[in-house]
């Protein structure tokens, strides 16, 4: 049985992935960058160089273990072969840790589009409905935050609106970790609840809709030119829950791209300033986002079906009365436990749009 699995050092599938010495060639590249005199005399350039030296270094350790984990099951299969039951126990461990490890590499394969490595950034609005719908949009925030806290991502609050008597008028968080874009993408659209609302004396059952926008951060590793004359800048005072500077000072900015019409806003920091440096980089991601739409008809076509928070438009529906049912409608995925989604758990979700999406583009 040995033979099984072989993995030459130069294999290469979906795009490269497990060209490992590809990867060891640009990590030397990378080393002699970084360790020229003058290399760091402009610490924003080192950056997007130091951050692709770290996915190296984590590509490579992957495909390693890979070859170890193949190396180590191939001996363990001489000694299963002999019937030492000894040698079936550490058979059966070294096959499922295989198995995690190609289940990972499978994501590194899914993962491949020119975004999915960056930070992510969401916005969540409710849809019409009132405080049933802001809380609603409240349920699929602590969804998010609780996904990225099991993931150890660094999660950002960079503008909020609370609604007036519960729930969320409006949120932009940032996410930030290892292909946190790429992971949260597929969570692009229009998400309905079904439930007994706790907000109806009379205990009717209601549909509620909130709108889940994902872009990439793309941070400093493209460079977008704006010009002044462009852009409009707009101060105002903060609003809802926050800290002693709101409401007292126009602390908040809003910026808007009038070539384009897209709009960035910021009011979670104490200063004027780091509200606008922030909603300078939301802008920046969104009209990176906006030429990547236009390059991909695809991409166009799912934003644009987006436009309506309502019945029709929905990619994924959470049931809670009369049953209980998550389902996305592009994949038919389906999951039972409503709880556990809410708490964050969607990574079935995760990997079955990936999947749905890369054969879709095959």
């Amino acid at each position: 049985m040995d033979g099984v699995l072989n993995f030459p050092n130069n294999f290469k599938a979906f795009g490269g992935v497990f060209d490992l010495t590809g990867k060891k060639k640009r990590l030397e590249e990378i080393e002699v960058i970084i360790s020229a005199p003058d290399a760091w005399s402009d610490q924003s350039k080192m950056t997007p160089i130091l951050k692709e030296k770290s996915k190296l270094e984590e590509d490579v350790a992957k495909y390693e273990k890979l070859l170890m984990t193949h190396a180590d099951m191939e001996e363990w299969l001489i000694f299963a072969g002999e019937g030492e039951e000894e040698a079936l126990v550490s058979l059966n461990e070294q096959a499922q840790k295989l198995k995690d490890i190609l289940v990972n590499t499978e994501m590194e394969i899914l993962l491949a589009d020119e975004a999915d490595h960056m930070d992510a950034i969401l916005d969540i609005h409710p849809g019409a409905g009132g405080t049933e719908a802001q809380d609603w949009a409240e349920m699929i925030e602590r969804m998010y935050m609780r996904f990225a806290d099991r993931r150890k991502f660094k999660l950002e609050i960079l503008d909020y609106l609370a609604g007036e008597e519960a729930g969320t008028k409006s949120i932009t968080m940032r996410i930030q970790g290892t292909n946190a874009f790429g992971l949260l993408r597929g969570e692009k659209g229009i998400h309905r609840l079904i439930r007994i609302s706790p907000f109806d004396s009379s205990g009717r059952r209601h549909t509620s809709f909130a709108s889940v926008d994902v872009i990439p951060d793309a941070g400093d590793e493209i460079t977008i030119v704006m010009k002044d004359d462009d852009l409009r800048i707009d101060v105002y005072r903060a609003s809802g829950a926050g800290g002693q500077h709101v409401n007292k000072t126009e602390s908040a900015v809003r910026i808007t791209h009038l070539p384009t019409g897209i709009v960035a806003q910021c009011q979670n920091e104490k200063s004027q300033h780091s509200n606008k440096d922030f909603a300078m980089r939301i802008l920046k991601s969104r009209l990176y986002e906006h030429e990547r739409s236009k390059r991909d008809a695809l991409r166009q076509a799912d934003y644009q079906g987006k436009d309506a928070i309502a019945f029709g438009s929905q990619i994924r529906t959470y049931t809670m009365q009369p049953y209980r049912l998550v389902k996305d409608h592009r994949t038919q995925s389906e999951m039972g436990d409503v709880d556990a989604v809410l708490d964050g758990k969607i990574d079935s979700f995760v990997r079955d749009f990936l999947l749905y999406s890369h054969e879709k583009s095959r």
